[in-house]
């Protein structure tokens, strides 16, 4: 991959892919303050590990956060499919904390077989049940993976389950369908969001899913949360508490990052980069109600 040499000029979007307008920026060697990546889920076919070993190659970071889901051991117990690529972003992990970044692994429902060791440090990486992090500002952030709240959100198990089989098969769908754009030299593509975004539930889910979140940081007294889980890459305000999610690297390939200007960002990274949002045109908007659409989800 080769970096383009011109800064976009970020702004927030929430789109299927690239910010309209915007262009590749310069990140080789590029350093920040903190970068949160989650949902990697290593040991399946859709892990798009080549291009997160790439972006680990070409960014560091004081600190990096490791938000869950970054191996898949239930679709494992199934079917174990490692390549040389995912080998890759495990050493790679290893070797930021051997280099002295803070590597902070938070595991989630995908992984939550490594929440029996949290509060232990292995191999440098310090493993934690959730993490608090102080931005430049000194904006303080809840950092969880996010499953904690899908029993408050109180989706039916009927309906959890399948839509756990048709992520599923969207994610094969997805990896096949960019196959075959990358044999016709077009870019990486999200089939997966596009289609989320068209179906009222899923943006209705999402939707409640932030606003709790944001909620529960806000009563936590933290300024926002940073979380991953629902493979839906966001930066926004509700009410007047910062939500940030991750993305993933199974359908966005997205990191949230924070750099030593203070400034949030979003970035995609495949065969193009992008910055895909920025806190530079964020405004904290003034208070509302706290109770604003936190009616549990029926069935």
């Amino acid at each position: 991959m080769k970096p383009n040499s011109e800064l976009c000029e970020a702004r927030q979007v929430d789109t299927e892919g690239p910010a309209e307008g915007a262009r590749a920026f310069t990140s080789k060697g590029r350093h920040y303050r903190a970068i949160f990546i989650s949902d990697v889920h290593l040991g399946t076919s859709a892990c798009q590990a080549d291009y997160l070993a790439d972006f680990l190659r070409h960014n560091s970071a004081d600190k990096l956060y490791l938000v869950g889901d970054i191996v898949d051991l239930l679709a494992m117990r199934k079917r174990i499919q490692l390549s040389a690529g995912h080998e890759e972003v495990v050493g790679l992990f290893l070797d930021w904390a051997k280099r002295g970044t803070q590597v902070c692994y938070i595991p989630g429902n995908h992984d939550a077989f490594f929440r029996r060791f949290c509060g232990q440090t292995i191999a440098g990486i310090d493993i934690r049940l959730s993490a608090e992090y102080v931005a430049l500002n000194n904006d303080r952030f809840f950092v969880s993976h996010g499953d904690e709240l899908d029993s408050i959100m109180q989706a039916h198990g009927l309906l959890m389950w399948l839509g756990d089989v048709s992520h599923g098969v969207l994610l094969k769908i997805n990896t096949l369908v960019n196959a075959v754009r990358k044999s016709w030299n077009l870019p990486y593509w999200s089939l997966a969001r596009s289609v989320k975004k068209r179906i009222s539930h899923a943006t209705s889910f999402i939707d409640r899913f932030e606003k709790l979140a944001a909620h529960r940081a806000s009563e936590k007294r933290y300024h926002g949360h940073i979380c991953g889980h629902i493979h839906h890459w966001q930066m926004t305000y509700h009410n007047r508490t910062l939500y940030l999610n991750d993305g993933d690297w199974v359908e966005h390939c997205t990191a949230l990052v924070e750099t030593e200007y203070g400034e949030w960002q979003l970035l995609h990274w495949s065969d193009h980069e992008e910055i895909l949002a920025s806190s530079k045109h964020l405004k904290r908007p003034e208070a509302q109600g706290v109770n604003e659409g936190l009616r549990p989800i029926s069935a």
